[in-house]
């Protein structure tokens, strides 16, 4: 019952990972409108803001997935389990704070960054749950 609560906990981190970045790409030109920041200086921050998550965001995984997973093959199963939270995430906040006023709608072009981001994603998990395997202990945190 261990396993099950730690893979759950790591897939909501990693669902996590994904819905931050996807939400900022959404709303930039709700971010822009509310704000009063010029388009171009959200775009900025959105981007330093998409490195910085995905910088942080390797070494916790890393990390997380060797303090919480250590020694388990049912952690690759993190790169499916993702999914569903990430859904709940994009529903619930889709139905918490949906888009009414028509400008900030987002542009048909971050569809496709977000649908590549989503099929990338998994490969991503699973790459680096795999480094993390086969490293064992070298370059992360151990308890």
């Amino acid at each position: 019952m261990k396993t099950f609560i730690k893979i759950n906990a790591v897939s909501i981190f990693y669902a996590i990972l994904l819905f931050v970045p996807f939400i900022l790409m959404i709303n930039v030109y709700r971010i822009s409108r509310l704000t009063g920041m010029d388009i171009e200086l959200v775009n900025l921050f959105i981007t330093g803001t998409l490195v910085l998550a995905i910088i942080a965001g390797t070494f916790c995984m890393m990390n997380l997935r060797k303090i919480r997973l250590s020694g388990s093959k049912a952690n690759y199963f993190t790169a499916i389990l993702w999914i569903p939270y990430f859904f709940v995430f994009m529903y619930t906040f889709a139905n918490a704070l949906p888009i009414t006023y028509g400008g900030d709608k987002p542009n048909p072009v971050t569809g496709l960054f977000l649908m590549g981001s989503f099929i990338i994603y998994p490969i991503y998990i699973l790459v680096f749950q795999s480094i993390a395997t086969n490293f064992k202990d070298k370059f992360f945190i151990t308890e």
